[in-house]
């Protein structure tokens, strides 16, 4: 009789783990979905190349750009899509890569490519824009996906939480043998139009981290920026 009990507690406690598993994953992935049916009701399907607006399209001034227009979104150049052609992105200065880390997020070290476009290997600093420390600002490009998939160590998660920065928050970057720190100042979103966001102002020296919106919503709608300025070097 003890047995049966021991079994049958074993099972019911089994299950139970299992249906919390299930939730853990099942719910942020709903709430995600919710949020950007709100946010963008003319959005039909989440599933890639589903329903009437697929993984293939684009927004631009509100409006979906045409279907079956393959939209690689692991290649920085296509993120703005009215600023440089993909081989003017691919264009390098003397100083190829760098590092950056967000304590807040457990992001250490992560190698950033100047010019470079696969962001599946690492993030990416736009071409052109001020390379670190100086005055202008750097305009850095990371991959996202849903939140509950982030790891910090994967370049194609690691910007999945950048929206949980605040101001004030720490963001140390590590460009040839000097370190800079930069504290956060503001978060906003834009079209994949607003172009101005690479804008360079030379009041002083800035840092923008850049990603996808809603993280992980195949349309990748609009792209959300993270603002900072240089405190220390």
């Amino acid at each position: 009789m003890n047995r049966k009990r021991i079994q049958k507690t074993i099972s019911l406690l089994t299950g139970m783990t299992g249906l919390v598993l299930i939730g853990a994953i099942a719910i942020p992935i709903l709430r995600n979905e919710v949020r950007a049916r709100q946010e963008y009701p003319h959005l039909i399907s989440p599933i890639p190349g589903g329903g009437r607006y697929g993984h293939s399209e684009i927004q631009q001034e509100g409006q979906v750009l045409g279907e079956g227009s393959a939209v690689d979104y692991t290649l920085a150049a296509n993120w703005f899509p009215e600023s440089l052609t993909g081989r003017q992105f691919a264009q390098k200065g003397e100083i190829s890569f760098y590092t950056i880390s967000i304590p807040k997020l457990k992001i250490e070290s992560a190698a950033v490519a100047v010019g470079g476009e696969d962001l599946t290997s690492n993030l990416i600093q736009y071409p052109g824009t001020a390379l670190p420390g100086n005055n202008g600002n750097s305009v850095i490009f990371g991959h996202s996906v849903l939140p509950v998939f982030f790891n910090p160590s994967d370049y194609m998660s690691i910007f999945s939480t950048i929206d949980l920065l605040k101001r004030g928050d720490e963001i140390i970057v590590n460009f040839d043998g000097i370190t800079y720190r930069y504290e956060v100042k503001e978060t906003f979103k834009v079209k994949p139009t607003d172009v101005y966001i690479l804008d360079q102002n030379m009041n002083d020296s800035y840092l923008s981290l850049v990603t996808c919106f809603p993280m992980g919503h195949p349309a990748k709608p609009e792209r959300l920026v993270i603002r900072a300025k240089i405190v220390s070097s």
